[in-house]
């Protein structure tokens, strides 16, 4: 199968130049090796999947340095996290910038190291799955926001996909875009590494069988609030367990917490997080939705084709090397105004305005859909800003002066 250009590309090579260091993160098999060998073909290359090489590195990791001197490219640099003190020793000896590329497969925990060992010295790059942008060859790069520059910009590469759903259902991961490798025996192999390797080395996880059903338990819930009893009384376990095994999933870039909105003024809002898969296509897999059809008209499409939105909105974000948890959220609460408790979607905040974000598996969507979008005008010290619901309507539209209704392909 033929390289598929990443369009965080740039930011990777332009760190390179400007950073002694470069860490690139994300969950297993984004294709974070592949990238930085296809960007740096002619860099020395070792991986700590190899147990000899972990071993050596981790017992003797002054000598495994001067055995392996930079400019180098370390994979699963997750492994040997007692590595980093010496790379940060190697970037102060040098006055040359790029001469770690680092890789591993455990976002958070990586992230840690990185800021209290390389802190000054390094750049953190997240490497999500394929956005759909990047799976079409679309060089449209503008992060995701409901405007209308936004709009007349994207429409000018925009390209609508045959079937949506098979994307969802396909996934992200580079490998699956070989029509010829088989869905279901890759996500079986992906959640057998997964538990075998990471979850062993991010928690002392004995019962990797109850995890695995915690794991379904997740998927299940993709695009709900999440509720550790409910998970707890499901799977046979404590609420203090899931908590910590939600933080697991959370670790090693298989889901995303979105943090609700939070403004003194909205005293009745909810302050529990949402949970989303990061890859629909492991959470169709884990859920048992076989088929493009079976997901396309089954009882969770609307969860899915949420989980698949925040997703790409999120990837348009980081694929410009952009933080995005300090912007995005979502509000659910009960306003006085109103009867029944009102919720939106996602809110994503630019330079103090807010702009509101409802999420409908509908191609006729209507302006009835966007009533909880005016609970953010309480907000005094914010503006709202144009709004949109994301559906799967045939092109752009208008439901209200402020309000756009988006393909889903146009994030």
């Amino acid at each position: 199968m033929n390289y598929i250009h990443r369009h965080i590309e740039d930011i990777v090579t332009s760190s390179e130049k400007s950073f002694k260091a470069v860490l690139v993160t994300g969950a297993r098999q984004t294709g974070k090796s592949t990238m930085l060998k296809e960007l740096f073909p002619d860099r020395k290359q070792i991986t700590f999947d190899d147990e000899y090489l972990e071993d050596q590195a981790k017992q003797n990791p002054e000598m495994f340095m001067m055995l392996n001197q930079p400019p180098i490219l370390m994979d699963e640099v997750q492994r040997v996290p007692t590595l980093f003190r010496y790379i940060k020793m190697a970037c102060d000896k040098s006055n040359e910038n790029g001469i770690f590329l680092l890789s591993g497969s455990q976002p958070f925990s990586l992230m840690e190291l990185a800021s209290e060992s390389l802190a000054g010295r390094v750049a953190i790059i997240e490497l999500a799955p394929l956005s759909l942008r990047e799976t079409m060859n679309d060089p449209f790069h503008d992060p995701f926001v409901p405007t209308m520059s936004y709009v007349a910009n994207r429409e000018k590469t925009v390209q609508k996909p045959a079937n949506i759903w098979e994307i969802i259902h396909r996934g992200g991961y580079p490998q699956l875009q070989d029509p010829s490798v088989d869905w279901q025996i890759y996500y079986s192999s992906y959640v057998k590494t997964y538990l075998e390797r990471d979850v062993r080395q991010l928690s002392a996880v004995q019962d990797l069988e109850t995890f695995r059903k915690f794991m379904v338990a997740c998927a299940a819930r993709t695009g709900e609030m999440l509720n550790y009893a409910n998970i707890a009384n499901e799977i046979g376990k404590d609420a203090a367990t899931v908590k910590r095994w939600i933080s697991i999933l959370e670790a090693s870039g298989i889901v995303y917490l979105l943090e609700p909105y939070t403004a003194s003024v909205l005293k009745r809002a909810v302050r529990t997080p949402k949970l989303y898969f990061r890859d629909t296509g492991l959470a169709a897999y884990l859920t048992r939705w076989l088929t493009t059809d079976t997901l396309a008209n089954g009882a969770m499409n609307g969860a899915f084709f949420e989980t698949y939105v925040i997703s790409e909105i999120l990837k348009s974000y980081s694929n410009r090397g952009i933080d995005y948890r300090y912007f995005v959220s979502y509000y659910r609460g009960k306003d006085k105004s109103v009867s029944s408790e009102s919720e939106i979607d996602l809110i994503i905040e630019e330079n103090g305005v807010l702009h509101p974000v409802e999420i409908k598996l509908s191609s006729r969507p209507i302006a009835a859909m966007t009533s909880a979008f005016q609970i953010l005008d309480k907000i005094p010290e914010k503006k709202r800003g144009m709004g949109a619901v994301v559906c799967l309507c045939s092109h752009p539209g208008a439901l209200r002066d402020n309000v756009l209704a988006l393909p889903a392909w146009y994030i």
